[in-house]
C-alpha cells in the first residue's frame, strides 16, 4: 500500500504544478494519472495565459474583464487571487524554461484574446499548453527522490476515515485491472473537467469528470455545475479545437452569406468578444437560417 504526504490525482497542468510545489516544500508526493502526464488534456490549451504584466495594465483590470466576462457570476474572491498571482506565476514558468513568445525588443510578447480589454495573453506559438506541460514534467524529474508517478491508474473512489477526512484513494490499474489503495496525509483532486458529458465537445476522451463524481459521492459540495463553456471555434463535426489565437491574429467569422456577423452582436470587440457571446452569436445565426447546410457558420 503506497503512502505519501501528498497524493495528487490528475497530472495535467494543475496536477503537475501542485506536485512540484509540494516537492519543493520537501514532502513525499504521489501522482496518479489515467494517461502519461504529457498526454493530459492540458495539451489542448493552445492559445496562451492571461496575466497583467505591462506597466499600463493591472490585476484590477484583469479581474474586471474576468468578472464581466462571467456576466458577474464568478466567485470574485477567487478571481482576485488568480489575477493577483498570475504575473508572478507566469514569470516563474518563464524562469523554469517555458519559451514564451518574445517581442522584437526582447520582452515577453502578447496577443489579443477574447474578453480582454488589453493584450495580456502570453503564449508559445499555438502549443502553449504542451510547452508548459513538458517544462513542468522536466522539473518533476528533478525531484525523483520525492515524487512517485503512477501512470495508467484510474481512481475509483476516495478513501474517507471515520472522522470524515480524506486519507487516500482506491484505484484500478488500466493495464491489468488490479486494485490498489493509496494512503496520504493530504489529497489534491486535479482530475480535470467533465466535457465528455456534453456533445459535441473539444475535450479529450479522458475528460469524464471522475474527480467531480468522486468528491460528490463522499459529501463534497459542488458549485456551478451548470457553467459549461463552449468554445466557439472548432472543426465542423469532430469538435477539434481551433485556437482562439486564430481570432486574436485577425481571423474573421463569416456566415453562409459571407457576412462578418459579429458586427451585429459585438461591434466593438467583434470576434474577440468573450466566448459565450461569440457562441450565442453563432447559434443565433444558425437558428435564423444563415448557417451552412451542415448547421455551422
Amino acid at each position: 500500500m503506497p503512502e505519501h504526504d501528498v497524493l495528487v490525482i490528475g497530472a495535467g497542468l494543475a496536477g503537475q504544478r501542485a506536485a512540484l510545489a509540494a516537492a519543493e516544500a520537501g514532502v513525499s508526493v504521489g501522482i496518479i494519472s489515467k494517461v502519461h502526464p504529457v498526454r493530459s488534456h492540458s495539451n489542448a490549451a493552445q492559445g496562451g495565459i492571461n496575466a497583467a504584466l505591462h506597466a499600463d495594465d493591472s490585476w484590477e483590470s484583469h479581474a474586471f474583464d474576468t468578472i464581466k466576462g462571467s456576466d458577474y457570476l464568478s466567485d470574485q474572491d477567487a478571481v482576485e487571487i488568480m489575477c493577483r498571482e498570475a504575473p508572478n506565476e507566469l514569470l516563474h514558468l518563464e524562469h523554469i524554461g517555458v519559451t514564451f513568445h518574445r517581442a522584437e525588443d526582447g520582452s515577453l510578447g502578447t496577443r489579443a484574446f477574447g474578453g480582454a480589454s488589453k493584450a495580456r495573453t502570453y503564449y508559445v506559438a499555438d502549443i502553449t499548453g504542451q510547452a508548459i506541460m513538458h517544462t513542468l514534467y522536466e522539473q518533476l524529474t528533478k525531484y525523483a527522490d520525492l515524487i512517485d508517478r503512477y501512470e495508467e491508474w484510474f481512481t475509483t473512489e476516495l478513501a474517507i476515515d471515520d472522522d470524515g477526512h480524506c486519507v487516500g484513494a482506491v484505484t484500478r490499474s488500466i493495464r491489468d485491472g488490479s486494485m490498489e489503495i493509496f494512503r496520504a496525509k493530504s489529497v489534491i483532486l486535479a482530475s480535470g473537467g467533465n466535457g465528455q458529458v456534453w456533445q459535441p465537445t473539444t475535450n479529450a476522451l479522458i475528460c469524464t469528470g471522475d474527480g467531480i463524481a468522486q468528491a460528490y459521492r463522499v459529501g463534497a459540495k459542488l458549485m456551478d455545475m451548470e457553467m459549461i463553456q463552449y468554445h466557439p471555434t472548432t472543426l465542423a463535426g469532430k469538435g477539434f479545437l481551433i485556437t482562439e489565437g486564430a481570432r486574436g491574429e485577425g481571423a474573421h467569422l463569416l456566415n453562409a452569406k459571407g457576412e462578418r456577423f459579429m458586427e451585429k452582436y459585438a461591434p466593438n470587440k467583434m470576434e474577440l468578444a468573450s466566448r459565450d457571446v461569440v457562441s450565442r452569436a453563432e447559434q443565433t445565426e444558425i437558428n435564423e437560417g444563415n448557417g451552412f447546410p451542415d448547421g455551422t457558420v
